[in-house]
């Protein structure tokens, strides 16, 4: 089990040592919460009606930005995947002591703290700057969902930066990921403002079940049947997710 704090260990030098890289872990998620937050909430003054609701446009992002902080991790730990095997650091490892599930377990161990240090930080800022009422009582549940939600995105995107080889390609599907899965779900907008096709789209986007999730437990608003069934579709993305991750890691020489 020696292995497992070493790899988290390396994890901690890798970011410490690239400030950029930690700046964008850690607190970009709440450069957009405050600039999108308070363009869109000024714009939108009178606020999002929701579940005959009507909630401030901050509250509602406030999930999706919670949502996009695991994506976020999980897309800068697989481009890390991706450069380690691109320049060979990643087959040294895999001739170290250690079994690769302890090698992926130390991964994931980080990139799930480094995920909930940057949800406390935009959950205490965004409640301090921009005055969003938190569902307190229910906060252990959205770190539970962070948590749950990070490690689904590691093994997803983990699984692209094994196996594309060609950094051109590998940037460009990883970019339209990004793009495509962010923007087709209920991140920034609620989906009965979207058009039917693009409401399909996003139902079937793992984005959404976490955004929608997150934004239950930390304001309150929303379906709960509804969330418990797309909790549980993430659950099934985040298994397959790491079956794949783990059959393509073993088959590597």
């Amino acid at each position: 089990m020696k292995s497992i704090p070493a790899v988290v260990y390396r994890e901690y030098l890798l970011r410490t040592t690239s400030l950029t890289w930690l700046f964008f872990d850690l607190f970009m998620p709440l450069i957009y919460l405050l600039i999108f937050g308070i363009g869109f909430d000024r714009a939108l003054s009178e606020g999002i009606m929701m579940e005959g609701q009507l909630i401030p446009y901050n509250e509602f992002f406030l999930g999706g930005i919670l949502a996009m902080t695991s994506f976020g991790i999980g897309m800068n730990t697989s481009y890390g995947f991706f450069m380690d095997r691109d320049n060979g650091i990643f087959y040294e490892h895999l001739t170290y002591p250690m079994t690769r599930g302890e090698f992926l377990l130390g991964k994931v161990l980080f990139n799930c703290v480094i995920a909930t240090v940057a949800a406390i930080i935009a959950l205490g800022l965004g409640s301090w700057i921009l005055g969003i009422s938190l569902s307190v009582a229910h906060l252990p549940l959205v770190f539970v969902g962070i948590i749950i939600g990070t490690a689904g995105w590691f093994f997803f995107l983990m699984i692209f930066a094994l196996r594309i080889r060609r950094n051109d390609m590998y940037n460009t599907i990883i970019n339209l990921l990004y793009f495509i899965m962010l923007f087709a779900s209920s991140l920034f907008y609620p989906l009965d403002l979207l058009p039917s096709w693009l409401t399909t789209a996003a139902l079937i986007n793992p984005v959404t079940w976490q955004a929608d999730f997150l934004r239950y437990f930390t304001i309150g608003v929303g379906d709960l049947p509804q969330i418990m069934l797309q909790s549980v579709y993430f659950l099934i993305f985040l298994a397959v997710s790491f079956y794949a991750g783990t059959v393509i890691i073993r088959k590597i020489a």
